[in-house]
């Protein structure tokens, strides 16, 4: 599902479900799907309203759950209610399981709360409507913009007081306070009452992997969501930046190790997941061990802030009892992925090097392969021609920038 991309939540002014909805919708998720979503779990009266709105100076997306009239009276719906609507609706294994994971993490810090067990917690019928349109929502739309891996910078939960149903209640509330174990802080600064939901701590819990990669590109990094609220001291939205890793890390961590019981088929959904926990490159070659058997040394290079996610990577998917690890310094020349339409008008990624020289393109070999495979040419063919319009497309945009008056000249 991923092409490589991956998001980063800033919620320097906290986090709720309706702002990370708002801030995929801005991102570039489908408006018709949100949309339509509470009538695919089962509330088909249940409307999603979706608008530009202003919060200090940035334009957001402000999304807004409006419930169905019959639903303003005091139901309640338990939390093992919501799981069994989750489980029996339309969403892929991905989404399920997320979606089930959080409402599971919310039961727990609520019945620790209020001393009810955890399928039990009860939410009245509005909010339990609305809980389940933003998880769901926001777990969901990270699927539709094609992204699996989430980071986080650290969280504004807030100050002052919060109205809870039993009265004020300090902020952060409690059941955020247990929510947030684990997740980096920041200060406040001029943040005011409650910043961070309930809603929007459980899914930094169940979406984020932590802290972004040590070094990263942004790809696009307008994606507002906007918050109720709108006070004159700051922003009250989300920010989410869309990214992705700079491959030309200039210190580098080398991993290795010698591997005699692995069988070789096993080799390709190792090298997957070494690239999947932060590897920039991963190497395999056949060697020689202890009494003559053969064996594959697998060295992978990653950069520092994920060594340790790589190694763990190693030691869960290979067979091996230890690997090495040296700190290297690596020059490399910048390099980016592109988009270029092939003939078949369908889009296809193409790595560019800007070397000294002038630019060096090469088409994605996964995207070479499925183009040449729908279009029934042979693959060196299409990459052929793949090179050709990425070359012209590269040139263009030199020739573009080189043209374009410096406005500070």
């Amino acid at each position: 599902m991923s092409d490589g991309r991956f998001a980063i939540l800033d919620p320097a002014a906290g986090i709720s479900g309706d702002m990370l909805l708002g801030a995929i919708i801005a991102a570039g998720a489908p408006a018709a799907w949100l949309a339509g979503l509470p009538a695919r779990l089962g509330f088909p009266d249940v409307r999603v309203d979706i608008q530009q709105v202003d919060r200090c100076g940035i334009q957001a997306t402000k999304v807004n759950v409006v419930p169905a009239e019959q639903d303003s009276h005091v139901a309640h719906r338990c939390i093992a209610e919501l799981i069994a609507t989750v489980e029996r609706s339309p969403l892929s294994p991905w989404v399920r399981d997320r979606v089930v994971r959080a409402f599971r993490l919310l039961g727990e810090a609520e019945g620790r709360v209020h001393g009810v067990a955890p399928d039990q917690v009860a939410l009245h019928e509005v909010g339990a409507v609305d809980a389940i349109i933003d998880l769901v929502g926001a777990i969901e739309g990270f699927e539709q913009l094609g992204i699996t891996q989430v980071f986080n910078r650290p969280v504004a939960v807030g100050s002052g007081w919060v109205r809870a149903a039993h009265g004020m209640l300090p902020v952060p509330a409690p059941a955020t306070a247990i929510l947030l174990d684990g997740v980096d802080q920041r200060p406040n600064g001029p943040v005011v009452g409650e910043a961070t939901t309930p809603t929007g701590a459980v899914l930094l819990k169940v979406l984020s992997a932590g802290a972004p990669p040590a070094r990263w590109r942004a790809l696009a990094s307008g994606a507002w969501g906007a918050g109720d609220r709108d006070p004159s001291e700051y922003p009250n939205a989300l920010r989410l930046i869309l990214a992705e890793r700079a491959m030309e890390a200039g210190e580098v961590v080398v991993l290795s190790t010698d591997l005699d019981d692995l069988s070789p088929e096993y080799l390709s959904p190792l090298r997957d997941a070494l690239v999947t926990a932060g590897a920039v490159d991963v190497q395999v070659w056949t060697t020689q061990m202890k009494k003559g058997r053969t064996g594959f040394r697998i060295e992978a290079v990653a950069p520092v802030g994920d060594a340790e996610r790589v190694a763990v990577a190693f030691f869960r998917h290979s067979t091996s009892a230890g690997v090495r690890r040296q700190v290297m310094e690596r020059i490399t020349v910048a390099r980016r992925v592109i988009q270029v339409e092939a003939k078949d008008g369908t889009n296809v990624r193409v790595k560019v090097l800007d070397t000294p020289d002038g630019p060096r393109v090469k088409p994605e070999f996964e995207d070479v392969v499925a183009l040449a495979r729908r279009t029934g040419q042979a693959a060196p063919e299409v990459a052929r021609d793949l090179h050709d319009r990425a070359i012209r497309l590269v040139r263009s945009e030199r020739k573009t920038r080189s043209l374009t008056p410096n406005k500070e000249s």
